[in-house]
């Protein structure tokens, strides 16, 4: 099933006008019929030990379809296609308010009461900071987002902050792994109980995962990280709560902005 949105993105002819710099992946700005878009090719996406070779775009994909599934359209419009460097992710652009920060670097001791704490360090000049992000209900629900996908890369500048108060999250290439890789700065929910709603959600991604969601998602995951997602959604749904750090693993990736 595609939207109006992701018919344009796969539809149009794609042509690369610029190169995000400070990716870690080749991120190629790029426009279709005139849409600005991010254009990720897997021949650019370098090797990892711990996710399988030339899988990152799909996973990009396939958090963009969790995400409307859910009903929450964090992700924006995603899809896999072929391009000037070969088959890649394709993702809207989406520029965020300049004047918003969803997570933020403060300092040191001069946190307000109304945002999440999430960890104290040290800033590029030895200066003592903190590591904060708003609590509000977008924001809460890219938390449990992420926990559902498994999202080991959550930095803060994965988040954006746009201006109509949307708050939409990129960079989801680290997602569906089988083993738990949780590692977010959105941790001010920790151990906070699930909603009735956040239930609901969980209990018909479940069934949607074993149903058409699943299906289409095989296109781009393999069938042990579906069935993992599934026991995700479950297990946390009967916990009922947020998760907690886990001591087993980094918590917080690195860097986190």
């Amino acid at each position: 099933m595609t939207s109006a949105a992701t018919e344009v993105l796969l539809s149009g002819e794609l042509v690369v006008i610029g190169r995000v710099m400070s990716a870690s992946n080749a991120t190629l700005l790029a426009e279709v019929d005139g849409t600005r878009v991010a254009y990720k090719p897997v021949s650019g996406e370098r090797p990892l030990w711990d996710f399988p070779d030339g899988t990152l775009a799909g996973r990009e994909v396939a958090s963009h379809l969790v995400s409307r599934a859910a009903g929450w359209d964090i992700v924006p419009p995603t899809v896999l296609r072929d391009g000037p460097h070969g088959i890649g992710s394709v993702q809207l652009w989406c520029e965020p308010d300049p004047g918003q920060a969803a997570v933020d670097l403060l300092p040191a001791g001069r946190v307000p009461d109304d945002v999440a704490h999430v960890l104290d360090g040290l800033d590029g000049r030895e200066r003592p900071v903190a590591l904060v992000h708003e609590r509000t209900a977008e924001l809460r629900r890219m938390s449990l987002f992420d926990v559902i996908v498994n999202n080991a890369d959550r930095k803060g500048g994965h988040v954006l902050a746009m201006g109509d108060g949307r708050r939409l999250g990129i960079d989801h290439g680290l997602t569906f792994h089988c083993e738990d890789k949780l590692r977010t700065v959105l941790w001010g929910w920790a151990g906070e109980e699930l909603t009735e709603d956040e239930i609901a959600v969980l209990s018909r991604l479940e069934v949607a995962f074993q149903g058409a969601l699943g299906e289409e998602l095989l296109e781009h995951l393999q069938t042990e990280e579906i069935e993992a997602t599934i026991r995700r959604c479950r297990s946390l749904g009967e916990r009922g709560r947020f998760p907690f750090p886990s001591d087993r693993w980094p918590a917080i990736p690195w860097p986190p902005f």
